[in-house]
Order: structure tokens, then C-alpha cells, then sequence
């Protein structure tokens, strides 16, 4: 039960920290390079927090590594900026396509060997996940296109990686804190280009403090008890929640089309887990 809620809290995490980027980036409420650096660092801050008062003697840069935050940072940084240039629809399917692909493809590489059923399940619900997006696809230009499925690579590395963690809180922030540095150098060519409002700002603390560094650090806790198979087809519920989320934050319709896709997308997940079973 403990699995469960853990992952079902780290998707719906997931679901609302990409409605907090739409929400920020869509309106022009803030640039996309001080959106990351806000979410790193609001991250960051909370986390370190977190681990200072589970142990006060612990040192944030003594856990995680960092080469896991640089695909944090790599992860974030093209995921917001690709976002300016794509549909919600061409992106989700772009991030999650090369999500699957990297952390299925490493796996196998390593010597897993997801069963038919597991197979089946993919295939049904990355099915299920084109359908959902199909009517919003459009052409995307090229830069963004490639910045997104950097960001599926990263982000498909940097899950695979929290499999191996024992204590995902000191790992997470220390990432995070990692990653700080990072975001500021490369925020720096932009600098002309900031602009920010005071909704923007609470918007990407939102997302970094909640969305990604207490979801991040629940999805590592649940990770070694999912196959990377699993893990990755779990992941394409997040268009589905985060439909639902549109729906009752944005004010976003909900038609046959959704229901069909979550059934679909929900029905594949099933399938993977029954086959890993």
C-alpha cells in the first residue's frame, strides 16, 4: 500500500508540475530560463530544509552526485524551454516517447527482459497516449523538438539512476543543490530577456518545491520497488492526471476522447504490472 501511494502521489506531482509550467509559460507570467532557476533552487531550499530537520548534522552535499544533477538540470532547463515553441499536445508525446525508449531501451542493454504481457501493456498504453494527444499534434520546429526529447533522455537516465538510492531525501536535495550552480550559469545569457511577475514566481516555487522536489524525492523512494519497464509505462498516466488537472484548475473540456485514452492508458499499466506479477 505504501508502494502505491508513494507512486500515485510522485505521477500527480508530475501531472501538476507540468500545469504549473503551462500556467506560467503559456500566460508569459515569467521567461522560461528564470522559471528552471526558480524551480532548482525553490527545490533546493525546501529540501535542504527538509533533510536539516530530519538530521541536523547532515551536509546536503554528502548524498547524490553529480552526474545525476546535471540530468536534473538538463531534464529541467529543456523542458521549459522547449515548451515555448511546442503544443502541450507535441510535447508530452516527444517527452514520454523518449522517456520510454531511454529507460527501456538501458534496461534491456542491462539484462532485463520485460515479459509479453509487459510488452503488451506498453504498446496499449503508449497507444492510448497518442490517441490522447493526436487532435493537438502539430508540426514542431526542429530546436524544440530536439530540446524535448533531450529532456525525455535525461529525464529516462536520471530515474534510472534513483533506483540505486537508499536514502532518497539526502540524494534528491543533493541533486538539487547541485544543480543550482548549474541553472545559474546557464541562465546567464539570458539575462536580458527576464521578466517576471509575482504570479510567475509563486507559480514556479510551486513547481519546484512541491511538484519536483518532494515528488522527485517520493519517486525515488518508490523506484526500487518498480522494474524500469514499470516505471516508465507508469509514467504516461501523468498526460492523463494532468488532463484531469486541466480540467478542474484551467477550465479545460473533458470529451469521449480523454476517457477512451485514460481507459487505454490505465489498462496498458495494468497489464505491465499483472505481466511483471
Amino acid at each position: 500500500m505504501k508502494v502505491i501511494l508513494a507512486t500515485s502521489f510522485a505521477l500527480v506531482a508530475f501531472a501538476f508540475n507540468s500545469i504549473l509550467c503551462r500556467m506560467a509559460l503559456g500566460t508569459d507570467e515569467i521567461d522560461a530560463a528564470s522559471f528552471t532557476a526558480i524551480r532548482l533552487l525553490s527545490g533546493a531550499v525546501t529540501l535542504s530544509i527538509l533533510l536539516l530537520l530530519r538530521n541536523k548534522k547532515r551536509d546536503v552535499f554528502k548524498a547524490g552526485n553529480w552526474r545525476s544533477a546535471f540530468f536534473l538540470f538538463a531534464y529541467a532547463i529543456c523542458f521549459s524551454f522547449a515548451y515555448l515553441g511546442l503544443t502541450t499536445a507535441t510535447g508530452a508525446l516527444i517527452l514520454f516517447g523518449c522517456v520510454q525508449m531511454t529507460m527501456i531501451g538501458i534496461s534491456i542493454t542491462k539484462g532485463e527482459r520485460p515479459s509479453s504481457l509487459e510488452w503488451l501493456g506498453l504498446v496499449v498504453a503508449a497507444a492510448g497516449l497518442v490517441y490522447l494527444v493526436l487532435p493537438g499534434l502539430t508540426s514542431p520546429p526542429l530546436s524544440s523538438a530536439v530540446l524535448m526529447a533531450t529532456a525525455g533522455v535525461a529525464w529516462g537516465i536520471y530515474t534510472l539512476r534513483g533506483r540505486a538510492s537508499e536514502d532518497p531525501l539526502a540524494d534528491t536535495t543533493g541533486n538539487f543543490a547541485r544543480s543550482v550552480p548549474m541553472i545559474a550559469l546557464a541562465t546567464l545569457p539570458f539575462v536580458s530577456q527576464i521578466h517576471l511577475s509575482n504570479r510567475g514566481i509563486i507559480l514556479a516555487i510551486l513547481s519546484g518545491s512541491v511538484a519536483s522536489g518532494i515528488g522527485y524525492t517520493v519517486w525515488y523512494a518508490a523506484l526500487k520497488y518498480h522494474t524500469a519497464t514499470r516505471a516508465a509505462v507508469l509514467q504516461l498516466a501523468v498526460p492523463v492526471i494532468a488532463a484531469g488537472g486541466g480540467i478542474l484548475f484551467l477550465a479545460e473540456s473533458a470529451d469521449l476522447r480523454l476517457v477512451i485514452a485514460a481507459a487505454l492508458i490505465l489498462g496498458g499499466i495494468g497489464l505491465t504490472i499483472a505481466g511483471r506479477k
